[in-house]
């Protein structure tokens, strides 16, 4: 007669899979996987950019860099140095805003060079003018309203930031736009 086979024990079994000899390299292969088939998926990119998988006007060719446009009113008369610190407040404005709700569009952006583009504009009005085309289209913006300490009243709308979006998208709004 055959003996009987002494099977382990159960909590033995169990445990097997959390020893770290077993877990770590299950997690990396997870992990590998897991990223493969995002990046496979190119509808899922656009989806985690908070960009809805259904094309819109904002939406792009996902392979397409992206860049981010920065609107100067020329009737400030404002000096370079007041400029510079203006569009560093509209850029990091920006992005502050986009930290908290599309993360992987900044991701993608930063991947893409961080290409920011300084323009101009008129005055107010054509500034609102901006303002309203890339908001209705679905691009994201920023207005810096200045503290007044210095060259300007408080509260003047300086500096207009839109983007990071494709680069065809944005310059469908500002594309017209003379360079600073």
């Amino acid at each position: 007669m055959m003996g009987k086979q002494s099977q382990p024990s159960k909590s033995k079994v169990d445990r097997g899979w959390l020893e770290p000899k077993n877990l770590i390299p299950g997690l990396v292969i997870g992990f590998i996987f897991g990223m493969l088939l995002d990046l496979s998926n190119p509808s899922t990119r656009r989806k985690s950019d908070g960009v809805s998988s259904t094309r819109r006007k904002s939406d792009g060719d996902p392979d397409e860099d992206l860049k981010m446009v920065l609107v100067v009113r020329q009737d400030l008369k404002m000096g370079q140095g007041k400029v510079a610190s203006q569009c560093a407040h509209a850029a990091t404005g920006l992005y502050s805003k986009l930290m908290q709700s599309h993360q992987n569009l900044l991701r993608r952006w930063e991947h893409c060079g961080q290409a920011k583009i300084v323009v101009t504009c008129k005055n107010q009005q054509e500034m609102n003018k901006l303002l309203e085309a890339a908001e209705e289209i679905g691009l994201p913006t920023y207005v810096v309203a200045d503290a007044g300490r210095t060259q300007v009243s408080a509260g003047s709308k300086t500096v207009l930031a839109i983007g990071p979006g494709y680069k065809s998208i944005v310059d469908s709004v500002t594309g017209k736009q003379r360079l600073l």
